[in-house]
């Protein structure tokens, strides 16, 4: 009889796990199936139709809204009232967009986003009372760190090891006051530690900063590490970059006049003998620099604008006054940006790559002058900028040795590998 009961309260029992799963699995399948949110700029995607596009030549903000049902009214109103926050008229083709549209018959579209950038963008949420405001993407930062042997030009070696083809102008940037990037030398090479900027920690948005690099040329190692000074009496700091020693790697004036990666077609030579001219003796007072129709051509140091306008066999050109010794023009432009009297800063555009006046092709005679005499840029002792504060240097030091000692141990990379990450 006992043996029938515990029997009997076994199969009731069995039943109840049963059911119990069964109400279980229920649940876990309600959990399975129901649908994740999707949470982007702000809003919960799931309570909205979306719709993703870029925008198209000849598009305008009225013409998308409209095509979505949003009223004339609102329309106005945005183009009218939000001109801070969102420019209708400043739409860029190509530039992406987002459209959260009613979940109903309508389809209307509730709020507008227009990316401008990959990490700003723009909101207009037109449901009820217009509303109008700028936020930006979630962005982390990764450090890295990369390193390369120069077998043709720095940009080539980069694109060898997989780096960011921006890596190469940040260097070139850097080094510019100390490294000539239209020579460098088969087996010259760099070490670099640098940041990475992630949008909503997946999405690689480019560099953010070197903080420190390594460029070794002709053999002599060059070390440069950025570091913010304190502010001072009236509320400045300022980024640079420095050596182990404290030393400011800029100097008066930039190696080059345009971007590193051209070539120098003809140097300064006053024995020049040309055979179109029967080889007379025609002396070069500059350095050619070729490059492309339009290149940009910077100002190599701070300075006023003496001089700028088109004559003889100079062309278009500009003059600029450094101060009571230097002195530097910039011949054959296509284009001038600025006029007789405006102060410029090193590496600002002034105008672009021509071939006005007495010029064979396009590029940039570049002259330099030291005390009313044109002189050979390459062969002088140009004056650094001004060097770090004694007081400054302890901290900067204690916060330049273990990026110097990071950088050591950065072993050198001669084949096709990505960057290493730290």
């Amino acid at each position: 009889m006992k043996r029938i009961f515990m029997l009997g309260l076994s199969v009731v029992l069995l039943a109840a796990c049963n059911s119990g799963n069964e109400e279980i699995a229920k649940v876990i399948e309600k959990k399975e199936t129901a649908p994740k949110l999707v949470e982007e700029y702000g809003y919960i995607l799931n309570n909205f139709n979306v719709i993703r596009d870029t925008v198209r030549p000849g598009d305008t903000f009225g013409d998308i809204l409209n095509a979505n049902g949003v009223p004339q009214s609102k329309i106005f109103e945005v183009a009218t009232k939000f001109q801070d926050t969102f420019d209708v008229r400043r739409m860029v083709v190509g530039k992406p967009y987002v459209l959260l549209n009613a979940k109903d018959t309508t389809n209307t579209t509730q709020v507008f986003i227009y990316e401008k950038n990959k990490v700003d963008y723009a909101v207009v949420d037109l449901r009820d009372e217009v509303k109008s405001f700028t936020s930006e993407k979630p962005v982390t930062y990764r450090e890295r760190s990369a390193s390369g042997v120069i077998t043709s030009s720095l940009s080539e070696t980069m694109a060898e090891q997989n780096l960011s083809p921006y890596m190469s102008e940040r260097l070139a940037n850097i080094y510019a006051w100390t490294v000539n990037f239209f020579h460098l030398q088969e087996g010259d090479r760099f070490k670099v530690v640098y940041t990475e900027k992630f949008i909503n920690d997946s999405i690689p948005a480019g560099i953010h900063e070197i903080k420190a690099a390594l460029f070794e040329h002709r053999g002599a190692p060059l070390y440069a590490f950025s570091y913010e000074t304190p502010m001072d009496s009236v509320g400045r700091s300022v980024i640079d970059f420095y050596d182990e020693n404290a030393d400011n790697l800029r100097r008066a004036f930039l190696k080059s006049p345009i971007k590193f990666n051209y070539r120098i077609s003809s140097r300064y030579n006053l024995k020049r003998r040309i055979k179109y001219y029967g080889y007379k003796l025609r002396p070069h007072k500059g350095t050619d620099f070729a490059a492309p129709l339009g290149t940009p051509i910077l100002a190599t140091a701070d300075g006023t604008v003496t001089k700028s306008e088109r004559r003889g066999g100079n062309g278009n050109y500009v003059k600029i006054r450094h101060n009571s010794t230097f002195e530097t023009q910039y011949l054959h432009m296509k284009q001038r940006k600025v006029k007789v009297g405006d102060y410029v800063r090193q590496g600002e555009v002034i105008g672009w790559i021509g071939m006005t006046g007495n010029t064979g092709g396009p590029h940039v005679c570049y002259r330099f002058w030291k005390n009313g005499k044109q002189v050979d840029p390459f062969k002088q002792d140009l004056p650094m900028s001004k060097p770090m504060e004694e007081e400054l240097r302890p901290a900067y030091f204690n916060y330049m040795i273990p990026l110097k000692d990071q950088l050591d141990c950065i072993p050198y990379k001669e084949n096709n590998t990505e960057a290493i990450l730290l």
